[in-house]
């Protein structure tokens, strides 16, 4: 089958989680025998057209616009011409996969023009991350996200969680909507044999302090404010050896005035946007992954440390008590509470054995619960489906 793919991030530009997914979860789809064409935007020095692991990689221009929602309209309005020259020239397309409300309109648009059928990822939803819709953006982007769930034939969530969410947030029939987790290639993750892990750990914290770590958006629905209101607990534990290192870009002024008026302040360490390669080598000299979000849809990072050989500590909310499974791969606490987080962190920190043991399963559950190809096997599966029931409909 052909398909055509919409998504407004893939790399080398990344926003969030879908350029990762979209990038990772394709060449799988390629795999199995299928025709992927991919439109993204412009992104530094990357083509405009190019081939990357087997995607058909079209970038096309966007005009700047008066503020964040024009500059969509203007995205979405440069997909669509592109788009229709791309069904024309390399069609017919058997389904169009749209990733997300930013690309929405585009890709109704093309599902009506060219009578071809439209699935949908949803990967979060604006009633989610803000646990209710009140300002005038948010009812706009909710609005397209229902817009495009309606449009879509089918919908495709990371996460049982997000299965819930789509059906009461965007009014989406349950038997309407697939889960197929997120995946990852733990390969990505391995050990560089040539690096000095000793010196490189110093960079971030003693020899004698354990590295407990954050890294990802600065969002307040990341709760790293709840692992800050943590650390002063684990601190008395440990006897003051450990480090709290908060890796990631973005406005961190107010969680570092957080850090000082706890007293704490010299036992964090904010490292700002830190690049892959350095991420690598520094998850390998980290003790204990913290992800302490008060909304997660699914939460690959967690993955990321699975495949790290990180242990890990999560919240609760969301799709991460799917991803980890508490006291086997993990360990789960409760939402916003930064006592029973602490207690997470502690059972890790103070247990090198037990940590080891949730290491091993975790990393073993990549191969069995999280691998692209099977992932991408049931992606296929949902294709399969709707190309299926378009062959017995009149459109």
């Amino acid at each position: 089958m052909k398909i055509l793919v919409i998504t407004w991030e893939f790399p080398p530009r990344l926003v969030g989680g879908i350029a990762r997914h979209v990038a990772e979860l394709y060449p799988e789809i390629i795999k199995l025998g299928h025709e992927v064409h991919l439109i993204t935007i412009e992104f530094g020095e990357a083509p405009n057209y190019e081939v990357v692991d087997g995607i058909r990689v079209h970038r096309v221009p966007v005009s700047p616009g008066k503020d964040f929602f024009h500059w969509i309209a203007n995205m979405n309005q440069s997909m669509g011409s592109h788009g229709g020259k791309i069904i024309l020239e390399e069609g017919p397309f058997n389904l169009i996969h749209a990733h997300d409300w930013l690309v929405g309109d585009v890709a109704i648009a093309l599902k009506h023009n060219f009578k071809i059928p439209l699935v949908a990822t949803i990967h979060a939803t604006e009633y989610g991350r803000y646990n209710g819709i009140s300002t005038r953006e948010q009812h706009y982007i909710s609005g397209k996200e229902k817009l495009l769930a309606y449009n879509a034939w089918r919908i495709i969530v990371c996460s049982q969680y997000m299965r819930y969410e789509v059906e009461r947030a965007l009014h989406s029939p349950w038997d309407k909507i697939d889960v197929v987790y997120n995946g990852i290639c733990p390969e990505k993750k391995h050990r560089q044999p040539d690096f000095d892990a000793v010196g490189f750990r110093r960079r971030f914290a003693k020899d004698e302090e354990k590295i407990v770590y954050y890294v990802g958006r600065m969002a307040y629905e990341k709760g790293v404010f709840v692992l800050l209101n943590a650390a002063p607990k684990v601190l008395w534990e440990m006897g003051g050896n450990a480090k709290f290192v908060i890796v990631g870009g973005g406005n961190t002024d107010r969680l570092k005035e957080q850090a000082w008026n706890l007293g704490i302040w010299d036992k964090c360490y904010f490292t700002g946007f830190m690049s892959d390669k350095d991420l690598n080598k520094f998850q390998t000299v980290a003790d204990c992954a913290v992800f302490p979000s008060l909304y997660e849809p699914f939460g690959i990072v967690a993955l990321e440390s699975f495949a790290a050989r990180v242990p890990v500590v999560v919240s609760d909310t969301g799709g991460l008590p799917e991803v980890v499974q508490h006291t086997k791969t993990g360990i789960v606490t409760q939402t916003n509470n930064s006592d029973s987080l602490a207690w997470g962190i502690l059972e890790i920190l103070k247990n090198p054995g037990y940590a080891q043991w949730l290491i091993d399963n975790a990393y073993e559950s990549l191969s069995t619960r999280f691998s692209w190809s099977k992932l991408a096997q049931q992606t296929e599966a949902v294709y399969g489906r709707i190309i299926h029931e378009r062959s017995q409909t009149v459109w």
